[in-house]
């Protein structure tokens, strides 16, 4: 398994976790799952990430989650978020899933951090506590954590610890971060690979900013391939048209507390997994949501052969 360094692109799609209809882990959808992310065009996977509902698995299922991905995924880079509210629980977990060849881990600062100094501290306890030899992405999400992280403090952070090599950039707004950081890189600081989230609502402005690709869940993630395929090859109309073509359900996606559910049944429609089983606290869709999400799948589909 290869490690991720500051050098990564492409899609890594933030893989959810499948359950039962009664809750259980569903492995045989680990491997189903899997499969469909790299038949769509995924160069790697992140998974136990916050719509992995990584807080609701115990630590035995979290490696076993993690086992049954890399398994199945041949080679192919896994990163694993490993955010946990203290570092004892990060540092075991990370030895667990680097042992087994994950391509790296993926922490988000706890909601306590306050400062540009408590901040700077906690990353750099995080990288004493897993060993600077283990590649971390940083993963920027002030919408979920309440931590806002200026691009200066983020450039502290990186000069000073080097095996954090990625920052999965989730601000929002947040495309002046992006050009805030490359132009700092251009006067002289170290490259760090740059992945954004937010299910890829900015993604086009996010490539031109100078981003590296996704890291994601959108349940069509061969739109999040197209797109920076196209970027990255210059037609930045063409990819923009991909884009369009999917932003209605992207919106429908983006609203808080419903975003996961609308994922994993779009997923179990396209037959990704089986259920579309969140674990408890959670709820599925109602009847009405489902039949506003069919129309949306129904017209996206009519966009996507009129590009055709």
């Amino acid at each position: 398994m290869s490690l991720i360094n500051s050098s990564t692109k492409g899609v890594f799609v933030i893989a959810c976790t499948p359950f039962t209809d009664n809750g259980g882990l569903d492995g045989e959808s680990v491997g189903r799952m899997v499969d469909f992310y790299y038949e769509k065009g995924a160069d790697g996977l992140t998974i136990l990430g916050m719509m992995g509902e990584a807080p609701k698995l115990t630590q035995a299922e979290s490696i076993d989650v993690t086992r049954l991905t890399l398994k199945r995924s041949e080679g192919k880079p896994v990163v694993v978020g490993v955010s946990a509210p203290g570092l004892a629980a990060i540092g075991e977990l990370t030895k667990a899933v680097m042992d087994m060849g994950a391509a790296g881990v993926m922490v988000a600062p706890p909601s306590s951090l306050r400062t540009d100094e408590q901040i700077i501290s906690y990353y750099r306890n995080v990288v004493e506590t897993v060993g600077a030899e283990v590649p971390v992405v940083l993963q920027d999400f002030p919408l979920s954590t309440g931590v806002q992280i200026s691009a200066k403090t983020l450039g502290v952070i990186f000069e000073a610890h080097p095996s954090i090599v990625m920052l999965k950039h989730e601000d929002w707004p947040g495309l002046q971060k992006i050009t805030d950081l490359r132009e700092a890189e251009a006067k002289g600081r170290r490259r760090t690979s740059i992945l954004c989230g937010n299910a890829g609502v900015f993604l086009t402005e996010e490539m031109q900013r100078g981003a590296d690709g996704a890291m994601t869940g959108f349940a069509y993630p061969e739109m999040m391939v197209d797109v920076v395929r196209l970027c990255n090859e210059g037609k930045y109309e063409a990819a923009q048209d991909v884009f369009d073509a999917y932003l209605p359900l992207m919106r429908y996606e983006q609203q808080p507390g419903l975003g996961l559910a609308v994922r994993k049944y779009v997923l179990a429609k396209r037959g990704a997994i089986a259920s579309a089983a969140q674990r408890r606290p959670a709820a599925p869709l109602s009847a009405v949501a489902v039949k506003e999400v069919d129309k949306l799948i129904e017209r996206q589909a009519r966009r996507l052969g009129m590009l055709t």
